[in-house]
């Protein structure tokens, strides 16, 4: 069977499901992932004949595609902020919105850190250069997944130390798994943070100067919103807030970050984009800065706290 064949087989068996724009990309990501050929390459192999391996792998993703399977799943991995991460049924697949988050996360970061600069000085013969000490930051992630949040902030500020939670133990194994495969060092921690007693904060250890959360807000009564390919084959865990209270990690977040958040220390957090201002509001009190920022489709997504 040529490319051009088995290309022919894979848009007839799919669609029923998809487009014909949203077919012609996932033929093409299933080649580059499967032949090792990119969209350039594609075009002009079309009449190479497909390994019998091969062969079999673009039928085994034409029976799960006709599940509903997210094709990120199918093949294990995605791309996301312009690096590959490795997910299962365990994690989230990431969306172009949590990008925003970071995006934002890193701009509010080396602000501070360009307006806070501690200067470390280097003698030479006759004088003294001063010259610019990064002192660590300590970063908290709530919620983290596959670990794609601390991962990339860790990448763009090394001497940060990094700390991530969640309550999966399968998904911190495929955080693990990625911070490992980017070479990243990162604490992740297996424990409840809705039943976790952070206590009165006496060492440097407990304060953080970034904390970081895309945590489940999606309210009970949202369940019937959810495209079902969404519900079926991603964790409800990372998705429903588990109580009646969509707000409940965000009031925890707001709570612990009065004692546990540094002078000066900055929450950034991703957000139900139904419920903005009630959010925002469980900032007002004990925070310099609080502010609700929208997405680029202009739905309110995300919160900037500064203590």
């Amino acid at each position: 069977m040529t490319i051009s064949e088995l290309k022919t087989l894979f848009q007839n068996e799919i669609s029923e499901l998809y487009s014909k724009s949203e077919i012609e990309e996932l033929f093409s990501i299933f080649c580059e992932h499967h032949l090792e050929l990119n969209k350039v390459e594609l075009r002009i192999n079309l009449e190479k004949e497909v390994s019998e391996i091969a062969s079999k792998q673009f039928s085994e993703a034409i029976a799960e595609l006709k599940t509903g399977k997210p094709f990120q799943q199918i093949l294990g991995e995605t791309e996301f902020y312009g690096m590959r991460f490795f997910i299962s049924e365990h994690v989230l697949i990431p969306r172009p919105e949590t990008e925003e988050l970071l995006e934002l996360a890193i701009r509010k970061i080396k602000e501070k850190g360009e307006k806070n600069q501690v200067f470390d000085s280097a003698q030479t013969d006759n004088s003294t250069i001063l010259q610019p000490y990064h002192a660590p930051t300590r970063i908290l992630d709530i919620g983290t997944g596959s670990g794609i949040i601390p991962i990339i902030l860790k990448k763009h500020f090394p001497d940060a130390e990094v700390s991530a939670i969640d309550i999966s133990e399968d998904a911190l194994e495929v955080a693990k798994k990625n911070a490992e495969f980017h070479k990243t060092k990162i604490q992740f921690i297996q424990k409840d943070y809705l039943k976790e007693v952070f206590y009165p904060a006496q060492t440097d250890q407990e304060v953080f100067d970034i904390i970081i959360s895309n945590p489940p807000y999606i309210g009970i009564e949202e369940n019937v919103e959810i495209e079902e390919s969404v519900k079926d084959f991603e964790p409800n865990l990372a998705l429903f807030s588990p109580t009646s209270d969509a707000l409940i990690f965000y009031r925890k977040i707001a709570e612990d970050s009065l004692i546990h958040l540094s002078e000066n220390g900055m929450i950034f957090l991703e957000i139900n984009q139904k419920l903005g201002p009630e959010t925002l509001e469980l900032y007002q009190e004990g925070f310099s800065e609080v502010e609700l920022l929208k997405d680029i489709s202009g739905n309110d997504r995300m919160i900037f706290v500064r203590k």
